[in-house]
């Protein structure tokens, strides 16, 4: 039967719980005060993509858009109704805070309920499990991550819950007459359907635990879970099927959001620049697990963390055969790797060629595997060691392990927020300027804008999204092309629909827009960007 939790294991889950409320709190003030929360174009997307859904000439769930998935956005629509949180980042911040303090509280169990195996847990598996917690917890990317829009806390969290509930469903169908094997499989199935609604990586997670799960039951002979296992698949299943049949009645095409002109294949393909690793599965293997020990240190001796995660898992094999279900850890380095070699999705860090900087936040999504094999590693050690003053050694390798890795990572800054800061500095420029001639215009004024790479300006001036006219005002199912839609009516004749004009050079309006009879009232040169122009079209705003 399953252990019901002592109050002690109570007490220090809420402990975790605090701590990483506490650890969330100052760092969200930290980069608050900074003014760091909307560095990454992405979050200030997301941000503004979640308050076109009741901020907007057409509102509606059709401005999700297609290519990102719906729920990171749907979560922050209730903390976009404050303007100063739309502004500020603030309202993308919050559900990324509560998904960090989840996501630990998250390992914590995980790691925990794995070494207890069903009994009381004993004193080195809860250490083992506040390392794991520490590790993750600690992460000076997540940390910064975990105050923006971005969706890796969130999803981060959806992964390692689904873990949780999977590898208690699968040490409890060994045990006789118990339902948690239902009930732990069915809140995997919720956490799955959920993650598959904030990134693609849940898709692949949910394929590999629908296979996973029907080989334990049939090695468990446990007929009596056959209902609980279809309701599994079914959860499972219900995000992605639903996404595909969202993007075929709305686009005409289930996959949209894979080959549509916004995808990565087709961004790839329009920029004809090929990454490292496309076609290429051992680089792009290389690059991959680069980003994650990148994620982790920024010393000199980054292969140390893989052999500690290597070294964890071999324990699994040589020590307890009862842990495999944490194995499913290692599923971001299938993803990423497959990604990366066959859709168009590149990763550029600093050592490698480009020698940039480009989507190494992707690394991160290994600090769940890295968290808990560490734990086992220390678990295993500590079992093996003899004496008082060997286990203490041993605690203090891997811990001054974490701790020096960490700190270089701080010296150096997180390698999450150079990424974030060395791709905004020129977009924040223009958008800056762009704001600050945005607040001179009459409160009412309509404008007509692409708000697909310049939304921020709009954000940071306080300028209503309702009063603009953009790409996401049309009929998406019309196809080809919609000449009665209002985006498409108001590039035809802005003079008609709206006040004022924003053309930045290449965008759809600076090339539909035909401006021989708009007024330019001012043009915004800046470093690294295009140029924009402000036009009138004539109109008196009342």
């Amino acid at each position: 039967m399953k252990l019901q939790p002592t109050g002690r294991w109570d007490r220090e889950t809420t402990l975790v719980g605090q701590l990483a409320a506490a650890a969330s709190l100052v760092s969200f003030l930290f980069y608050f005060r900074h003014g760091d929360l909307l560095l990454y174009g992405d979050a200030v997307a997301h941000i503004n993509i979640a308050r076109r859904v009741f901020d907007s000439k057409t509102p509606g769930l059709l401005q999700l858009g297609t290519v990102w998935l719906p729920l990171p956005h749907l979560v922050m629509v209730p903390f976009l109704l404050s303007d100063a949180a739309w502004q500020t980042g603030i309202a993308g911040a919050i559900p990324s805070m509560v998904a960090y303090v989840l996501g630990t509280v998250g390992v914590f169990r995980l790691v925990l309920g794995a070494l207890s195996n069903n009994a009381k847990p004993g004193s080195g598996a809860r250490v083992a499990a506040w390392l794991a917690a520490a590790i993750y917890a600690g992460n000076p990317n997540l940390l910064y991550l975990q105050t923006t829009a971005m969706t890796e806390p969130l999803y981060l969290a959806l992964f390692i819950w689904a873990l949780v509930h999977f590898s208690e469903f699968a040490r409890s169908t060994a045990a006789t007459n118990s339902g948690a094997p239902s009930s732990s499989l069915t809140k995997c199935g919720l956490c799955l359907a959920a993650a598959c609604l904030t990134r693609y990586d849940g898709w692949f997670l949910a394929v590999v635990m629908c296979f996973v799960a029907v080989l334990v039951l049939i090695r468990s002979g446990r007929r009596d879970l056959s209902l609980a296992f279809a309701r599994f698949v079914l959860l499972a299943a219900a995000a992605p099927l639903l996404w595909l049949g969202y993007n075929a009645i709305v686009y005409s095409n289930p996959l949209e959001f894979a080959n549509g002109p916004y995808s990565a294949r087709a961004i790839e393909q329009k920029t004809m620049q090929s990454h490292p690793g496309a076609h290429d599965l051992p680089v792009a293997f290389s690059y991959f697990l680069k980003s994650a020990e990148l994620n982790m240190t920024e010393a000199g001796w980054q292969r140390l963390w893989v052999t500690v995660l290597l070294a964890g898992t071999l324990a699994i094999f040589i020590f307890d055969l009862r842990l495999w279900p944490l194995l499913l850890l290692w599923t971001p380095l299938v993803f990423y790797v497959l990604s990366i070699t066959y859709e168009g999705v590149p990763i550029y860090i600093p050592p490698w060629w480009p020698f940039s900087l480009y989507n190494a936040r992707y690394g991160l999504q290994f600090l769940p595997a890295f968290s808990a094999f560490a734990a086992l590693l220390l678990h295993f050690l500590l079992t093996l060691a003899r004496g008082r003053w060997m286990k203490t050694a041993v605690g203090v390798l891997i811990v001054s392990l974490v701790a020096v890795s960490y700190a270089s990572v701080w010296r150096a800054q997180p390698i999450c927020y150079r990424e974030a800061w060395v791709n905004s500095r020129t977009r924040i420029t223009l958008e800056t300027e762009l704001a600050s001639n945005l607040r001179l215009l009459p409160h009412n004024a309509t404008l007509l804008m692409y708000l697909g790479d310049h939304v921020g300006a709009l954000q940071r001036a306080g300028f209503p999204l309702r009063q603009t006219i953009n790409e996401g005002n049309h009929r998406p199912w019309a196809r080809p092309s919609d000449p009665e839609g209002l985006w498409e009516r108001a590039l035809a004749d802005p003079h008609r629909y709206a006040d004022y004009v924003i053309a930045i050079s290449g965008d759809p309006v600076a090339s539909g827009v035909q401006k021989r009879d708009l007024t330019s009232m001012v043009v915004i040169h800046t470093e690294g960007q295009p140029p924009a122009t402000l036009y009138w079209t004539g109109r008196v705003t009342r």
